[in-house]
């Protein structure tokens, strides 16, 4: 007949069987897969020595030659490519051609014509918005649909056009996105170089920059349109140095909210006043 133990031997016992299924989980949480050798390892023991891995066998004095070869010469990415055909065009002319050979955008296959320019380049005055639109891709002419008919009712209220004396006007893209969606930020960082370069050679004494896009493009800002319209600001270009700059809204959007050209009124008070100081 079995003594039944006392009940303290029973809590210790029921204790110490707690503290090893803690350490077990502790382990287990730590890691551990393998249980402990029954008997610990003899350090004092010397190493065994690692195993000599075998020689390469010689190779025959007329056996073949293998001849390391380097990888192949790829082209350089699309963005040094756009950036070094925007440097070297010396002329408005030589930038148009360099845009059309540049082959490092998809826009330029799903598009029909080159958007370059429009106006006097020697006005002063240079407007820069977003992409061409379906008409605007049709013509190859920028500004040219209803946006562009009512960017010139506008300007024409403030005594400028697109002829001699009045402004000269391009796009961030050259190309028009397919079903004129919004243009990607790897787009606008492909075609900058040659929006930089453009400025540079029309040598603006004022830009306007027309809706988000182009403005947080050329003024390097995350902020919104309604945020950034409505004061000067400065674009830096090589060559020219800081160049007075004002965001406004764009006639798209103007056609979608008539309401904000009372906005974009102030916009162009605003440039009338600036341009004739």
């Amino acid at each position: 007949m079995h003594e039944t133990p006392p009940r303290a031997d029973i809590t210790t016992m029921e204790h110490d069987r707690a503290q090893l299924l803690a350490a077990l989980a502790l382990q287990l949480d730590w890691g551990a897969e393998e249980a402990l050798a029954e008997a610990p390892p003899d350090r004092s023991a010397p190493a065994r020595p690692a195993p000599v891995p075998a020689s390469a066998p010689e190779r025959p004095a007329n056996g073949p030659r293998v001849v390391a070869t380097l990888p192949p010469l790829t082209a350089p990415p699309a963005a040094s490519r756009a950036a070094e055909a925007a440097a070297a065009a010396t002329s408005l002319d030589e930038l148009r051609e360099a845009i059309r050979a540049f082959d490092g955008s998809p826009l330029r296959d799903t598009a029909t014509n080159l958007v370059f320019a429009d106006g006097a380049p020697d006005s002063g005055l240079m407007l820069i918005g977003e992409a061409p639109g379906a008409e605007e891709d049709r013509m190859g002419k920028p500004f040219v649909g209803q946006s562009g008919q009512l960017l010139d009712r506008m300007f024409a209220s403030i005594g400028l056009s697109r002829g001699a004396g009045g402004f000269y006007i391009t796009n961030i893209l050259p190309w028009r996105p397919p079903g004129n969606r919004t243009p990607t930020d790897a787009e606008i960082a492909l075609f900058i170089p040659f929006v930089m370069r453009h400025i540079a050679l029309v040598r603006p004494r004022h830009l306007v920059l027309l809706g988000g896009t182009s403005a947080k493009a050329l003024l390097r800002s995350k902020e919104g349109i309604t945020r950034l319209r409505g004061k000067w600001q400065q674009v830096v270009v090589e060559g020219l140095g800081e160049v007075p700059t004002l965001a406004t809204l764009h006639p798209a959007y103007l056609l979608r909210t008539p309401a904000a050209k009372r906005d974009a009124w102030a916009d162009l008070l605003m440039l009338r006043r600036g341009i004739t100081m």
